[in-house]
C-alpha cells in the first residue's frame, strides 16, 4: 500500500467512528482523486483503485474489532483473486465514496464487494468483487468464515446466498489454480 497520507487518516479516524458488525453493516469512506491518482487520459487510473480498495477493507476489519484479535492471534488478512467494473471515470479532485461489505463465504473464502460511488445520487461509477480470507500463521491454514465471525462475536451465523458474478469469481479462481496445478 503507497497510500501513507490516506493510511494515517484512516487509522486515525478510525478511532473515533462507530463499531461495525461484519455481517450487517457496509464500511463507507470518502476521498477525492489526487493529482497522484491520475494517468495520461486524466482519469483515476486503473490500479489506484485496488490500492484504494485496501483501505475500504482495512476499514471493515478495524471497525469490526477482527484487527485486534488478528494481531494476538497473528492471523493476516489475504486478499486472494478479484474482478473489477468500470463503469464511470473518476475526474481530477472530483469526490467519491467508497463503499465495502462483506457478501458471504465458503470454506475460507470470503467474499467481499467494494463500490466506488459518485454524485449526490451516489451512482456506481465501479465495482469489484474479491476473495479474501484469513490466514493463521501460527497454523499455517485459512480460517473458515465462521471461525473469522466468531472471533468478532457473531455466531452460528451462515453465509448469507452467493450471487451469480461471485459464483463466477469463484469458479474462475478454482480454474485458474486447476491450469496452474496449484491446490
Amino acid at each position: 500500500m503507497n497510500l501513507w497520507f490516506r493510511l494515517l487518516h484512516l487509522l486515525i479516524c478510525s478511532l473515533f467512528r462507530p463499531r461495525l458488525t461484519a455481517l450487517a453493516d457496509v464500511s463507507r469512506l470518502q476521498f477525492r482523486v489526487l493529482p497522484n491518482d491520475l494517468d495520461l487520459n486524466m482519469h483515476m487510473t486503473n490500479g489506484r483503485y485496488w490500492t484504494i480498495f485496501d483501505l475500504g477493507r482495512l476499514d471493515l476489519v478495524l471497525r469490526t474489532g477482527l484487527a485486534r484479535v488478528a494481531m494476538r492471534s497473528k492471523w493476516a488478512p489475504i486478499a486472494g483473486a478479484g474482478t473489477i467494473q468500470f463503469r464511470r471515470e473518476l475526474k481530477p479532485f472530483q469526490r467519491f465514496t467508497l463503499e465495502t461489505r462483506m457478501i458471504g463465504w465458503v470454506g475460507g473464502r470470503i467474499l467481499m464487494e467494494q463500490r466506488v460511488l459518485i454524485g449526490p445520487e451516489q451512482t456506481v461509477a465501479t465495482r469489484a468483487l474479491l476473495i479474501t480470507g484469513m490466514y493463521d500463521r501460527r497454523k499455517r491454514r485459512f480460517l473458515t468464515g465462521e471461525q473469522v465471525l466468531q472471533a468478532v462475536g457473531i455466531h452460528d451465523a451462515p453465509s448469507p446466498v452467493l450471487g451469480p458474478a461471485a459464483q463466477a469469481l469463484l469458479a474462475a479462481d478454482a480454474a485458474l489454480k486447476l491450469e496452474d496445478g496449484a491446490s
